[in-house]
């Protein structure tokens, strides 16, 4: 049997989410979703038992599918020393608004809303990329909350002028989207180039549309996995992280910080790292893994899990 037709019947994207899923229940978590009110709704990974004798790790993903397809690599290392809790965010995975706000403040908002319907008023936070705009937002936005920070190749530093300054490798927010937002096999191939710095050599157009288009049965309502859910949203939500972003405007976050970085990082370069440590100040300490790009905690675990856990333990 061909690949093309291969990928009819069986969906490796699918496999790989369940596989995600599995490993999720199997650390302690259990699937929740909660009502906010005025027509919100997160889901997230909770522990199936709280307990009070350990401290608390939430972990922000970026853009991509939802926060198992960021984290499955990593979970087993902290559910031991952790009540570790999983959100995705609005308009990734099963979460989702009516309302009309698109800023990282109001996902903020929504996650620390999230956090204090579970009980939870104390805790560490990890945030990847789009998931450390959000994280450095709840730290600014609730001190007394969140006690320690990890920002994970978040360009939270980044201004509007930087884009036509050409810091980035594309010329305007539209070509961003449409990288980000992959809807066609080689778009998606362009986001994985700039991604990683060691690249897969082969990535047949079966296999990454497969990615794109894969639908999940097993939840209880029709739902994109991938790129295909919620694409407007999601293409607002970049819209507005950069609309008149100054840095004059980023208010200086007071908790010890850990800011990793892949060197090679080709979508918010590794200046980005150097001006966010210079603007969070002595509070922040700045690791630079090599040989590592935007993807740095999928492309080098390892070292990403002892960056954490040297922080978050020591």
């Amino acid at each position: 049997m061909s690949p093309i037709k291969l990928s009819k019947w069986f969906s490796f994207t699918a496999s790989r989410d369940w596989f995600y899923r599995y490993s999720f229940t199997n650390a302690g978590l259990s699937s929740v979703t909660t009502n906010l009110g005025d027509g919100t709704v997160m889901h997230c990974w909770v522990p199936k038992v709280h307990k009070h004798s350990k401290p608390t790790l939430l972990l922000v993903h970026g853009f991509g599918a939802n926060a198992m397809w960021q984290y499955g690599e990593h979970l087993r290392h902290f559910t031991t020393r952790f009540n570790v809790y999983v959100p995705d965010l609005l308009f990734f995975g099963r979460s989702f608004t009516s309302r009309p706000e698109r800023t990282e403040s109001f996902q903020a908002s929504c996650v620390m809303k999230l956090m204090e319907v579970r009980g939870v008023h104390r805790m560490s936070l990890v945030g990847i990329s789009y998931g450390g705009f959000v994280g450095y937002s709840m730290a600014a936005q609730f001190p007394e909350a969140v006690e320690r920070v990890v920002l994970c190749c978040a360009g939270v530093c980044l201004e509007e002028k930087d884009m036509e300054n050409g810091l980035f490798k594309v010329s305007d927010l539209d070509e961003a989207a449409s990288i980000l937002l992959p809807q066609k096999p080689e778009k998606l191939r362009q986001l994985i180039g700039l991604s990683f710095v060691k690249k897969a050599r082969v990535m047949p157009s079966w296999f990454l549309s497969d990615y794109i288009n894969v639908r999940l049965s097993h939840v209880s309502f029709s739902l994109y996995v991938m790129c295909k859910g919620f694409v407007e949203e999601r293409r607002e939500l970049i819209q507005t992280v950069l609309k008149d972003r100054s840095l004059s405007d980023l208010p200086v976050i007071k908790q010890p910080t850990l800011i990793i970085w892949g060197e090679q990082d080709q979508i918010f370069p590794l200046e980005l790292g150097y001006r966010l440590r210079r603007h969070v100040g002595k509070n922040a300490q700045l690791v630079i893994i090599k040989n590592a790009g935007h993807a740095v905690n999928l492309e080098k675990p390892k070292e990403f899990v002892k960056n954490l856990k040297l922080f978050l333990l020591g």
